[in-house]
């Protein structure tokens, strides 16, 4: 594998500067912002997920938990809490 020449920062010969347009610093920022979907976790929560993977794992067990939580009947009303007839 060849290393780059000392002139890394210059361009070649059959390239002007003038063919491309203006540099702008952080010009697709915002795009990259709104389609990516990056969460920083505490210190002492990624110590116990190590990857993306035991993540994901998890919170798949925690929303089917919450769903089938959601699912169960409710409790009938105690004495004194009758519903009301609409």
């Amino acid at each position: 594998m060849k290393k780059g020449s000392s002139k890394a920062d210059e361009l070649r010969s059959e390239y002007k500067r003038s063919d491309f347009g203006k540099l702008v610093r952080g010009k697709y920022y915002e795009r990259v912002k709104a389609s990516s979907n990056v969460v920083v976790l505490d210190a002492d929560v990624a110590r116990i997920f190590p990857n993306s993977a035991s993540v994901n794992k998890a919170l798949h067990s925690l929303v089917e938990v919450a769903q089938k939580a959601s699912g169960l009947p409710r409790r009938s009303p105690g004495p004194g809490q009758r519903r009301r007839a609409s």
